[in-house]
Order: structure tokens, then sequence, then C-alpha cells
């Protein structure tokens, strides 16, 4: 009997863990990601690429504390797909990844190589050539804190914002 009352207290607990854990959620919904800034780091015209670094802030606007686990992106220039590229710390402990603490907007920083290719003939001589290009990005970030995890997407983040957007605001995804 002694055995029953004892599983049964246990899947208490282990429930009381898991409605306590979604009390995270609206906190996680509170993010919100910009792309900062991209500079050209390299134009290779003899291998005929270039690479990108562009910056994206993300702002926890939540009361506790959360890390950015993964960002996984397609980059455009001037509206045209140009590639792909990914943040990723998900190898490294949750205590040893960025913090955001409330209120606190942390770059994360990549790198997109670019192949010239004819269908991105333009916007490549266009970067090449120190010209001004419209960059923008479109993705998923996953945000976690020690009790959940949720992936949210975002789409047609631009580098040419006004002071007044220099915040997109985010919607999770379903």
């Amino acid at each position: 009997m002694i055995l029953y009352v004892a599983i049964i207290a246990l899947l208490a607990f282990m429930g009381g863990i898991v409605y306590y854990s979604s009390f995270d959620f609206p906190e996680l919904e509170k993010s919100e990601i910009r792309l900062s800034s991209v500079e050209v780091i390299e134009v290779n015209e003899f291998e005929n690429y270039i690479i990108l670094k562009p910056v994206f802030g993300i702002k926890n606007n939540g009361e506790k504390t959360v890390t950015i686990p993964l960002l996984s992106y397609k980059f455009y220039a001037d509206g045209q797909f140009i590639g792909t590229a990914n943040y990723s710390t998900e190898d490294i402990p949750l205590t040893g990844r960025a913090l955001l603490t409330t209120g606190l907007e942390v770059p994360f920083t990549t790198k997109v190589k670019i192949k010239l290719t004819e269908e991105i003939e333009n916007e490549y001589m266009k970067i090449a050539n120190g010209e001004d290009v419209e960059y923008s990005a479109s993705g998923v970030y996953t945000i976690q804190t020690a009790w959940q995890t949720i992936d949210v997407e975002f789409e047609n983040l631009s580098s040419n914002w006004l002071e007044s957007e220099a915040i997109h605001e985010i919607t999770t995804d379903g």
C-alpha cells in the first residue's frame, strides 16, 4: 500500500513541475529581434565569393533570464535570396551560453558566404563594388529558460530601419 502512495506522490510531484514550467511560455514570447548591421568581411575576386557578417540583436523583454541556443535564417540582398546561415550553441551547456536578462539586447554574429552565380549576379556585384544594398533575413531562433524551450519565427528583418522601428516584434509559431 505504501508503494502505491509513493508512486502517486511522485507522479503528483512530476505533474507539479510540468505545471510550474508552463509559466515560462508567456515570458519566452516577449523576445524581440532585429538585424542590427551587415558588414562585408571579404571579397575574393579570384574564387568569386563574398563573406558577409550580419549581426542580429535579440532583446529579452520578459522577467526571466533566457538563452538563445540556435538562430537559423535565409539571407536576402535587395529582396533576392543569397544564402543561408546559422548560429548555434546547442553543444554548449545552458550555463555556458550568453544570458539575456530582463531588458538586455545581445548581439549574435554569424557569417554568410555568397558565391557568384547567374541568379544573384546583380546583387553580388553591388555588394562587391560597395554599393548600397538592403539586406533582410527570415528564419527561426530557439529561446529557452531552464524549464522550457520554444522556436520563434521571424520574417523580413531589414538592415534599413528607422530608429522608431529598431526592434521588430516576434510571434511564436504554432
